[in-house]
């Protein structure tokens, strides 16, 4: 069963899920996000979508904000003969100046779909997270095995793994919810 408190005995306000494969965790992120956001959550941040494209080295993946709907295409694809695909950078970058921005409206939760290279190495949506981790603002991702290292050198102590698990994955978010409202207003 998942642990929902650090070693303290209070609820963690970040979480991951480990994953292997894409599809599990985008899932469990977008049902998650679309039963908070049901229930009245402010519920910010991006749901990763990926298609399989014919004759391309690689499909579309889109990044779509929550609130807004609103899609950045992040990577280039480089042809049928490219021997891999190509973050695009200046998509990525638009994407987490709006998310960064839209960390200011103080919501409930902060989606935000991977912690994965980009992140680890400083950049992708790095600013985005260390931003709604100084608001306050509960966090909620996902991490492909490769880069739990780098999430763990990210995050120290301060998160807890969630299962891909839809049930598990909201019952953390409304404990998340709640402890940060206690600290807002206590503040």
């Amino acid at each position: 069963m998942v642990n929902a408190e650090t070693e303290t005995g209070e609820s963690t306000l970040l979480a991951y899920i480990p994953f292997m494969q894409d599809d599990a965790a985008d899932r469990v992120l977008e049902a998650a996000a679309l039963q908070l956001i049901a229930k009245g959550h402010r519920v910010e941040g991006f749901i990763q979508h990926a298609e399989k494209d014919e004759g391309q080295c690689c499909g579309a993946v889109d990044l779509e904000d929550i609130a807004t709907g609103k899609r950045w295409q992040i990577m280039q694809a480089l042809g049928a003969h490219a021997r891999g695909c190509r973050l695009d950078f200046t998509a990525l970058s638009d994407a987490a100046v709006f998310a960064q921005n839209r960390i200011g409206t103080q919501p409930d939760l902060l989606i935000l779909n991977r912690f994965g290279k980009g992140e680890e190495q400083g950049g992708g949506l790095r600013s985005v997270f260390e931003a709604a981790f100084v608001a306050g603002v509960p966090i909620l991702t996902s991490v492909k095995q490769p880069y739990l290292d780098g999430w763990f050198a990210f995050s120290g102590d301060l998160s807890q793994a969630l299962p891909p698990e839809t049930d598990a994955v909201l019952k953390w978010s409304y404990e998340a919810i709640a402890r940060a409202r206690q600290v807002r207003d206590a503040a």
